[in-house]
């Protein structure tokens, strides 16, 4: 695996024409700049907020499985706004977050039901970690385990960048099991098979982005 995952470049992947490859990173470009706009004042009350929160940093930082790509697969930083408390996993190791997890700080729990949280990682999209829209990216603590567990799980991430949002995680929310995982499979599959005509990727994305802003009004995020 390779680190530090960040060339604009796209990879052309047989199901994937060039043209949706193309136009699809820059949409990501085009999204991510302007939410980031868009956003740019509430940086500083979430901050504030984390801070009189809980002690600890404002950003989190984790190592998250990219694209996987014929000699390689990528390694990357994720960003996040911090939810949980900053010895979360200090005794456990890496686990999933379970529903009510006790780690959650309270304003961590108000940042992850509307998807602020997340925010930070539209950096990531600028840098070409991540895409708008894709696959959710994994811990490679939990990788090998879920490679061994479900068939093809290695293959979601083929040629594509994993998302901020996505079919998945709008329509199941976040994992807290391999089972969770093994579900969101069939999800993957379904968008990555819409990336194969320029039309399909546009209404999936579209439809997904929407989807994901509902999320976020209505507070259904976990």
């Amino acid at each position: 695996m390779a680190d530090g995952m960040s060339e604009v470049g796209v990879l052309e992947v047989g199901y994937i024409p060039t043209s949706v490859s193309i136009a699809k990173r820059a949409m990501d470009i085009a999204v991510a700049l302007s939410l980031l706009i868009l956003t740019i004042w509430l940086w500083p009350l979430i901050a504030l907020a984390i801070r009189l929160d809980s002690p600890g940093p404002v950003i989190y930082r984790q190592l998250r499985v990219g694209r996987a790509m014929s000699d390689r697969t990528a390694l990357f930083m994720m960003l996040k706004f911090r939810s949980m408390r900053s010895d979360a996993e200090k005794a456990s190791g890496a686990v999933w977050a379970a529903r009510r997890d006790p780690r959650i700080t309270r304003v961590g729990l108000f940042l992850r039901k509307t998807r602020l949280d997340e925010i930070p990682q539209l950096l990531n999209v600028l840098r070409g970690d991540m895409s708008v829209v894709g696959p959710r990216p994994e811990r490679p603590g939990f990788y090998s385990r879920l490679e061994r567990a479900i068939p093809f799980f290695a293959d979601r991430t083929a040629g594509l960048r994993p998302g901020v949002t996505g079919l998945a995680q709008v329509s199941q929310g976040y994992d807290t099991s391999i089972e969770d995982v093994r579900r969101k499979i069939g999800y993957d599959a379904a968008y990555a098979m819409r990336l194969a005509t320029f039309r399909g990727w546009l209404v999936a994305d579209f439809s997904i982005m929407l989807r994901t802003f509902m999320v976020m009004i209505t507070g259904r995020g976990q």
